[in-house]
């Protein structure tokens, strides 16, 4: 059967000036008349079996090669065969439908396929819903109560599956051979199994040669563990078995025994300490009224011109606050490996791969995370493309700009 439906440009499906009055026509009518606009009998689910069965009626048009009434169907094999019911759930609500047949019963609708009970809208309104949080037996009560719409746990259920379902194909697979940098961090998720638990949820962000931006994948730790390097070693060696033979840097927050692994899967990738992290750490070990006077301390050090004037700025850095705060000039000395290498490259450079807050800015926006008997994680980007995983060109690339706020989870200039 040749596929009747073809992509339009959005300006020429606008309606014209004549459809226009006559919405405005029936829906004043509606009102006037009591007629509800949703739900069973509503005006919008009229409207809505009206297209769908003239949409039908074309593909089969299509299919059987003559239209309606046409004598050239006359004595040509398949033809008509009447119609049948079935109950489609919309976003208008319940509606009710008569399918066209053909006598072969070779006819496969696309519009809405055999065996199809809701239209693609509805699917995407149960995993919105569940993306925030609702339980399967509230979304089917906010189904009924808004839309009229009977939907059953187990179908809700099904629906939330296919999410699982296409993340576990998006995250197996093949990447790119070769990665300019990857951004690696783990966020604490609290995720409902039983009681509400928190679980580390690994995320992987690659730069490719060509500069765009690409989500390698979702882990989720176990529960009580907090973020591990073993964890992140068993990571790294899964994206390196998925293609990626070779990182040039390797951006990750300073967690202790993390360079090492690192190493053992890409021995020659350099590894970038996060300073927004170093900075946050810093002030662990230091009063609250002296954060912003450190802060300001250290900024000649992680924006100096080359390593050798960083190294002059933190000795200076160490003379003013050694004697009152030993251990943040330990923690600078033990990640001064980590640290140093972005100062190589033009400033330019530095503001993007000195930090994960491009994870960040990721986790805060597009993810959201729920657990209903099982782990589930979707994505929003995946409704740009009408469900599909998460692409580069999805992946809005973000700058780095701002000063440090002591206290705050900020941004360096």
């Amino acid at each position: 059967m040749t596929d009747v439906t073809e992509d339009r440009d959005p300006a020429g499906a606008e309606l014209s000036a004549a459809d226009e009055q006559v919405l405005r026509e029936l829906t004043e009518r509606a009102r006037t008349g009591g007629l509800k606009l949703t739900g069973e009998g509503g005006l919008l689910g009229k409207l809505t079996k009206m297209v769908i069965e003239g949409a039908l009626e074309g593909e089969l048009d299509d299919h059987l090669g003559y239209g309606k009434h046409d004598p050239a169907g006359r004595n040509g094999g398949n033809s008509r065969n009447g119609y049948r019911e079935k109950t489609v759930i919309t976003e208008a609500g319940p509606v009710e439908l008569s399918v066209p047949r053909d006598r072969d019963a070779s006819f496969e609708p696309v519009i809405v396929a055999k065996r199809q009970r809701r239209l693609t809208g509805i699917d995407d309104l149960v995993i919105s819903l569940s993306a925030k949080g609702l339980t399967h037996g509230e979304i089917a009560a906010h189904l009924a109560g808004i839309y009229g719409a009977e939907v059953s746990k187990q179908t809700i259920t099904a629906i939330t599956d296919r999410v699982m379902e296409g993340l576990a194909e998006w995250q197996s697979r093949p990447l790119d051979a070769v990665y300019a940098v990857i951004f690696i961090d783990a966020i604490n998720v609290k995720i409902r199994e039983g009681q509400v638990a928190n679980r580390p949820v690994y995320l992987a962000l690659g730069v490719t040669v060509d500069g765009e931006r690409d989500v390698l994948g979702l882990w989720a730790g176990e529960h009580g563990d907090g973020e591990g390097a073993k964890y992140w070693l068993r990571v790294l060696s899964e994206i390196k078995n998925r293609g990626t033979r070779d990182v040039c840097m390797l951006v990750c927050d300073g967690l202790k025994g993390l360079p090492d692994a690192v190493s053992a899967v890409w021995e020659k990738t350099i590894v970038q300490t996060c300073i927004v992290h170093l900075l946050r750490n810093s002030f662990k070990y230091a009063s609250k009224r002296d954060w912003a006077q450190i802060a300001k301390d250290l900024k000649p050090v992680y924006t100096a011109a080359s390593e050798s004037e960083a190294l002059d700025r933190f000795a200076e850095f160490s003379g003013k606050w050694e004697k009152r705060y030993p251990a943040i000039i330990r923690l600078w000395e033990n990640a001064w490996a980590e640290f140093v290498p972005f100062l190589r490259f033009d400033r330019e450079i530095r503001t993007v791969i000195c930090t994960t807050n491009a994870i960040e800015s990721i986790t805060k926006k597009k993810l959201s995370f729920w657990r209903f008997g099982r782990f589930y994680v979707t994505i929003s980007l995946w409704h740009e493309r009408d469900g599909g995983p998460p692409t580069r060109s999805g992946l809005r690339r973000s700058g780095f700009c701002g000063k440090v706020i002591p206290g705050k989870k900020s941004r360096i200039s």
